[in-house]
């Protein structure tokens, strides 16, 4: 069966970067296309990027040009680096398939910006 499998979170002041990464198993990765969310506490879940299986990418107006989204087909593996983090990105971050219909949702990983 499908797995989604996220890490690379853990505390980090802001103006600090993280890279996140996913690994995807029981999919044929390299034709999927693929995408990062984010969900804080009492908010919904958001699509903060997506890659194509062609590489072509997309980003949320809320991180453009502070995240960047990468795959290596071969690991089947998708990443999101994040860079000049703010507390507003303080979210559980998960990977699944850029557009419904989605994949069993993995755990996450979480991600808090403080000092």
């Amino acid at each position: 069966q499908v797995q989604l499998v996220e890490s690379g979170g853990g505390l980090v002041q802001p103006g600090g970067s993280l890279g996140l990464s996913c690994t995807a198993s029981g999919i044929i990765f390299r034709v999927a296309d693929m995408g990062w969310y984010r969900q804080a506490p009492g908010n919904q879940r958001e699509l903060v990027a997506t890659i194509t299986s062609g590489g072509r990418v997309t980003y949320a107006d809320s991180v453009r040009g502070r995240a960047f989204i990468s795959r290596d087909n071969a690991r089947g593996t998708v990443h999101l680096q994040m860079n000049n983090l703010t507390p507003e990105d303080t979210a559980v971050y998960y990977c699944n398939a850029a557009r419904p219909p989605w994949h069993p949702w993995g755990q996450g990983t979480q991600v808090t910006v403080s000092s």
